[in-house]
């Protein structure tokens, strides 16, 4: 069966029958106050905007691919600095319409002469092509730049079903997952649908697992169990992720 996307959901706002609320002491609402007051530092710690220093990246990118992909990287520049103050829905369509008609999807064999090869949002801007990994990556860095908080991100290795001269199959493939909220249903920015739907919506695709920055889980629901050992038992993340801090991608 495949993974389910969304989680269940338990009611907790009841008190149970038999139990009498009482009022808080000074010590509890004392304690309370610095839970929420450490909640309110991390979230605007994974709410942080990078702020990208597209001067250095322009200096890395003609160092290394030319100058033929200027243009691009300062049209994401524009793209990125209009999403910082939109909505965070409109943020996720300026992005996924962005990089879905500006970049071309092309196998890490014919770009990197390697079977699998995870490239940094610089390395894509530079070739101008990227594969689905590629596409899920710019993605996924371009929506933490325009601000929303990292807890909302997840990127999905899924099993995707196509459709080809021998009739349908499947296919590793990834996708970007926003969740509005840890309970929600997530919406799926993909290169094969360029439309961003509810994960209901997309049955072709069965979800295995999902991952950032910060960690991994078991499943893709909004509530799912981290696996333990964290992102280091992705290799190529973390090859990805040091590649990505040394070209200033924070």
């Amino acid at each position: 069966m495949p993974e389910p996307w969304l989680p269940v959901r338990v009611r907790v706002d009841a008190v149970p029958a038999g139990h009498k609320a009482e009022p808080w002491s000074s010590k509890a609402k004392a304690r309370r106050a610095r839970r929420v007051l450490r909640g309110l530092v991390l979230a605007l710690a994974a709410s942080a905007v990078w702020a990208f220093d597209f001067d250095r990246l322009q200096q890395l990118l003609t160092a290394r691919f030319g100058s033929a992909q200027v243009a691009l990287l300062r049209d994401w520049e524009k793209v990125l600095a209009e999403s910082r103050s939109a909505a965070e829905k409109d943020k996720l369509k300026k992005v996924n319409d962005f990089v879905n008609r500006r970049i071309r999807f092309e196998d890490d064999m014919s770009i990197w002469n390697q079977s699998d090869y995870w490239a940094t949002p610089l390395e894509t801007i530079g070739q101008g092509s990227g594969d689905c990994e590629d596409f899920a990556i710019i993605k996924y860095y371009s929506l933490r730049d325009a601000g929303v908080p990292l807890a909302k991100l997840r990127l999905v290795y899924v099993k995707a079903r196509l459709y080809g001269p021998a009739g349908p199959h499947q296919q590793a493939h990834m996708v970007l997952a926003y969740y509005p909220t840890p309970g929600a249903e997530p919406l799926v920015l993909d290169n094969l649908v360029p439309v961003i739907k509810p994960a209901s919506q997309r049955s072709d695709l069965q979800p295995v697992f999902s991952f950032n920055s910060e960690a991994i889980w078991n499943g893709v629901a909004g509530n799912a169990a981290r696996s333990g050992g964290g992102t280091a038992q992705l290799s190529r993340w973390q090859d990805l992720l040091q590649r990505a801090r040394n070209e200033g991608f924070e």
